[in-house]
């Protein structure tokens, strides 16, 4: 059984997540504050983080950077639950690495459907090869492995899915909402910075491959079936 934390300081929230959690078969686990997540994280095998920003002592943002700056626990799907409305706060969460966020109040249903979409494209079996080559880049997608010019880049899982979809573009351009349809599985309008921000993040972390991910005015990215 897939294991699931969740840290959040409201208990009635805890709660109701962790219901609908184990309503879909996972193994929910449950931590009230920062530091404690992290040594939970680092102790156990857990395929999914539920992390609130608002946190007594080390807030979510904090987690979110230490568990991404981890090779451990670098890859681990993780969702953040915001109580701040404002679009920069939902960024600086996605810069620091988290695949998706949901806005307080929050529907369960929607969280839920939030995390499937999550999981959707990592589970799904690509027609394609298991590795995939091209310019500096070979993506391993059975083993969930990336390595840039022979070294090993660490991608969280919407970084991976992003990367392979815009690989299995083979050269057409996506557009933002196409790419947000098919790696988050969902389309709103604010949506589109989400995926401009996880751009960055790839380029960031491939220096060597970044000018390969060509921004296309208007439209959205492609990568040239060329690409060096």
């Amino acid at each position: 059984m897939r294991k699931a934390l969740v840290v959040e300081d409201d208990g009635d929230i805890v709660e109701l997540v962790s219901l609908y959690l184990a309503k879909d078969g996972w193994d929910v686990e449950s931590v009230a504050d920062g530091k404690r997540a992290l040594e939970r994280v680092r102790r156990g095998a857990y395929q999914l983080i539920i992390l609130d920003i608002q946190l007594p002592g080390m807030d979510g943002l904090a987690v979110c950077g230490e568990l991404r700056r981890d090779k451990a626990t670098a890859s681990i799907p993780l969702v953040m639950l915001t109580a701040r409305g404002d679009e920069s706060d939902r960024v600086v969460g996605l810069e620091m690495g988290a695949d998706d966020y949901v806005v307080k109040p929050f529907s369960p249903k929607e969280l839920l459907a939030r995390v499937r979409a999550l999981f959707r494209r990592l589970e799904r079996r690509d027609e394609t090869d298991d590795v995939s080559t091209i310019g500096l880049v070979e993506v391993d997608r059975a083993r969930h492995l990336v390595r840039c010019a022979g070294k090993r880049v660490h991608l969280t899982a919407k970084e991976f899915a992003l990367l392979t979809a815009l690989i299995d573009a083979r050269g057409r351009v996506l557009s933002r909402a196409a790419l947000l349809q098919d790696v988050w599985g969902y389309s709103y309008a604010e949506g589109t910075r989400t995926v401009d921000v996880h751009v960055r993040r790839l380029r960031e972390k491939m220096p060597a491959f970044a000018g390969s991910i060509v921004t296309v005015k208007s439209l959205g990215y492609r990568i040239p079936r060329d690409a060096e």
